[in-house]
């Protein structure tokens, strides 16, 4: 299975976890895309970021949680990236039976990420665009990775997290998230 993680970070140099995830990710033989790189301008080369999708078997959508949402190329991205008549519409099966998987990295630790919690909400209810993205574009959506904490993470709980990013990236059957899950 062909995994491929593109990565979504503005930042990546002062990041601790998402630098961390991604270079364990690399070393373990994944392809990492790391997007703001390849884009500074924002200018998005679209056939390429699709061509590598169509490669792809199980995509992966690495980012920090910006606002309870993703970083802004992300945003730009799925809006060109995803074109209709490509990524859905009568005729856009390019990524059917695809997984979909994000990898996000909240700031707040994970109890807060609970209906009793600060934030009212859960991760997954969080993300709930990018599961109605994945039935539109005919993805299967896969349980996300969620690394809570990331503002305060300590070095040995990251190097951790890391392992188990990359023993999940491994996984040949991550569980679906069910559409109310």
């Amino acid at each position: 299975m062909k995994t491929t993680i593109f990565l979504f970070h503005p930042d990546l140099t002062s990041s601790q976890v998402n630098r961390t995830l991604a270079a364990a990710a690399s070393e373990a033989g994944f392809e990492v895309r790391d997007l703001y790189r390849l884009y500074p301008d924002g200018e998005i080369d679209v056939p390429a970021e699709q061509a590598a999708m169509e490669e792809s078997d199980r995509i992966v959508l690495q980012f920090p949680m910006y606002w309870y949402s993703c970083p802004p190329l992300l945003k730009k991205w799925e809006d060109l990236v995803l074109e209709y008549g490509w990524a859905y519409g009568s005729t856009g099966t390019k990524l059917h039976g695809k997984e979909l998987l994000i990898a996000v990295s909240p700031g707040a630790p994970a109890d807060n990420y609970q209906h009793s919690g600060s934030v009212n909400y859960t991760v997954n209810e969080l993300l709930r665009p990018f599961q109605a993205t994945s039935n539109l574009i005919g993805t299967k959506y896969l349980t996300p990775f969620v690394t809570a904490g990331a503002s305060a993470i300590s070095d040995s709980d990251l190097a951790d997290q890391a392992q188990k990013y990359v023993d999940y990236l491994k996984k040949d059957n991550i569980p679906l998230l069910a559409a109310h899950e």
